[in-house]
């Protein structure tokens, strides 16, 4: 582990004033549209307030704000069964929907969701005649084939997922500017245990961690496809935006970070459909256009980001052709000249 790193990032944490908030409320609920089996379906993510991410608590990812989103005291199981009630009453008049699993770290750590806890929210959505899929989220050290094999016996024969937020492909990367903690290879063993017993795997991927240029983020994940491929059934690629709190937002101060170019995600929407037609490669650009978030110019940021949410929900590339802009001959500028200034912005 990067300890310097771990070290900023702690003490970021320790800085930050964190309002004690009700167990009985999930940290955050919302529905919405995504593929399954191909196919657009309606999706509801809840996002549970747990006992909190281990790593978080030893300092965790740079770019990370969930942490603050953990219970103030560890949820009971009531606690969890009243956050889960009220993120289902957003679905009510959906007559069937996907459920996506968050917390602010791994659905599958047992000292995060306690196995009861887990169990029991498994056999709500299990019972739920509407839920057509689940998928939950879990650093891969905590997929075993015990667990994954419970998940499974509770859900019977709905579609289960596993999400995973590997970031790159790359472990140093991953190491130097994510601070993530795992490797490649936990990944790929974690991908093969979910693999033999059945269950869909996503990958989330991380567009321009700290500490890269734009031409080196987009690089990095054109690089990340090709190794996750194997492994992934989807892959959904993270832009990063300047959470509150965070490592990211110390550098974003001192005008030492901007997020990406949304004509980077773009771009390797484009080159991965050409070159994995089959392979659902999706991205959800959240702040696209803000200060803190992924942005070309304010002409056409919005535009670009219905573009690629269209195109997620599509997967036709000709979604992405018809766009085009002035800025984007600036983009392509920077990318040239981005390397030079060690990742530093060029330009705001």
């Amino acid at each position: 582990m990067s300890m310097s790193l771990n070290n900023e990032v702690l003490n970021i944490r320790k800085r930050q004033r964190v309002k004690p908030s009700s167990s009985d409320y999930p940290a955050a609920s919302w529905t919405g549209e995504d593929l399954v089996d191909g196919v657009r379906k309606k999706t509801l993510t809840v996002i549970f307030k747990s006992a909190g991410c281990y790593w978080g608590k030893l300092g965790g990812c740079t770019m990370c704000g969930f942490v603050y989103d953990c219970a103030t005291t560890p949820p009971t199981l009531e606690n969890y069964l009243s956050q889960l009630e009220k993120a289902l009453e957003k679905a009510s008049d959906f007559p069937e929907f996907m459920v996506k699993i968050f917390t602010s770290g791994s659905f599958l750590d047992e000292r995060e969701v306690f196995p009861e806890a887990r169990d029991t929210i498994l056999k709500v959505l299990a019972k739920d005649s509407r839920v057509i899929k689940v998928l939950v989220e879990t650093r891969p050290e905590f997929v075993k084939e015990e667990n994954v094999n419970g998940c499974l016996e509770i859900l019977k024969e709905k579609p289960f997922e596993l999400a995973f937020g590997l970031e790159t492909s790359s472990d140093c990367i991953r190491k130097d500017s994510i601070n993530k903690g795992f490797t490649f290879n936990q990944f790929v063993r974690a991908a093969e245990i979910a693999k033999e017993q059945g269950v869909s795997v996503k990958a989330y991927l991380l567009l321009k961690p700290l500490f890269l240029s734009e031409k080196q983020a987009l690089e990095d994940i054109l690089h990340s496809i090709d190794a996750v491929e194997p492994y992934a059934d989807t892959i959904s690629i993270n832009l990063c935006n300047v959470q509150r709190g965070t490592l990211v937002e110390a550098f974003w101060e001192k005008g030492q970070y901007r997020p990406p170019w949304l004509w980077s995600i773009v771009e390797i929407l484009k080159k991965t459909k050409e070159k994995y037609p089959t392979l659902p490669v999706m991205s959800d650009p959240v702040g696209a256009g803000a200060k803190r978030g992924p942005r070309n110019c304010k002409e056409c940021s919005h535009e670009v980001a219905d573009a690629l949410r269209a195109f997620s929900l599509s997967q036709n590339p000709d979604e992405l052709e018809k766009l085009d802009c002035e800025c984007k001959e600036l983009w392509k500028k920077v990318l040239e000249l981005d390397d030079f200034t060690y990742g530093t912005p060029v330009l705001d």
